[in-house]
């Protein structure tokens, strides 16, 4: 699942493969922004922020979101696509590199002065030159809503996803019902940055330090399966903003005990 840490790792993957090199292929495969050719135009850098995608291309950039599914590879020229080929949404080539971004959820092409109206409203980034932990805690101090939910508004802190969500609310003992007001939001934020940054350059992201498959993750995706510090079942139920945006939450009912029972979800 693409959350800060894998687009991290793409944005530097596109950048050491396309920056400094002129386009000699530009194939844009979604109806706004079909007509747009760039070729002859030169990659000036690749930049991940959260979960977008910056590419630099002469005074525009082109900018996608991966969502869920979305991927950005990188081939020599005529290997054949690890994806089918209808799933492609963007082709970027330069000499010696194709990049192929499949299942983008959103590609658009602004110019590099406008990235704002796209990106403008995320929170800081823990994988940033410019992370502001402070601003982050702050942002997250200020949310009413259930500490799950608020974790995973990109408003508050840019980049963390479910699996962020879960992994870090586990490892510091909260439940995810507790509204983020009343959570340590320092601390909180302190251990994301420092999963996320952990993480940045593993190909298989770890958060119990174990880098066996089955082994990586403390309480997500183990419902009904006993907790790995106490042994009581981990359960599973879902939350979000609104109906359409509810994910799947993976709790320890006995590491993260609500502080006020009634209102947990147990």
């Amino acid at each position: 699942m693409p959350e800060g840490d894998t687009v991290y790792r793409t944005a530097h993957r596109l950048d050491a493969a396309l920056t400094g090199r002129e386009l000699i292929r530009c194939d844009l495969r979604v109806p706004r922004v079909a007509t747009v050719d760039l070729r002859g135009e030169t990659v000036r850098s690749v930049i991940p922020r959260g979960k977008h995608l910056l590419i630099r291309v002469g005074g525009v950039s082109v900018h996608s979101h991966l969502k869920m599914e979305g991927e950005w590879h990188v081939y020599v020229p005529g290997a054949r696509w690890q994806k089918p080929a209808h799933t492609a949404r963007a082709v970027l080539g330069v000499p010696g590199a194709d990049a192929v971004g499949f299942d983008l959820a959103m590609l658009d092409v602004v110019p590099t002065t406008d990235e704002h109206d796209l990106v403008g409203h995320l929170g800081p980034d823990p994988l940033a030159e410019d992370w502001d932990p402070a601003e982050a805690a702050r942002r997250l101090a200020a949310d009413d809503r259930a500490v799950h939910v608020a974790v995973l508004d990109q408003r508050n802190v840019a980049g963390f996803g479910n699996v962020y969500a879960n992994e870090l609310l586990f490892v510091r003992g909260i439940d995810p019902t507790t509204p983020a007001r009343e959570v340590d939001t320092t601390a909180l934020i302190e251990t994301g940055a420092r999963m996320m940054r952990a993480n940045r350059d593993r190909p298989a992201r770890t958060f119990t330090g174990e880098d066996r498959p089955g082994r990586r993750m403390w309480v997500y995706g183990r419902a009904g399966r006993p907790c790995r510090r106490c042994g009581t079942l981990v359960r599973e139920t879902s939350l979000g903003a609104q109906p359409t945006s509810e994910r799947n939450v993976f709790w320890c009912p006995r590491c993260q005990r609500p502080r006020f029972p009634s209102n947990s979800m147990r």
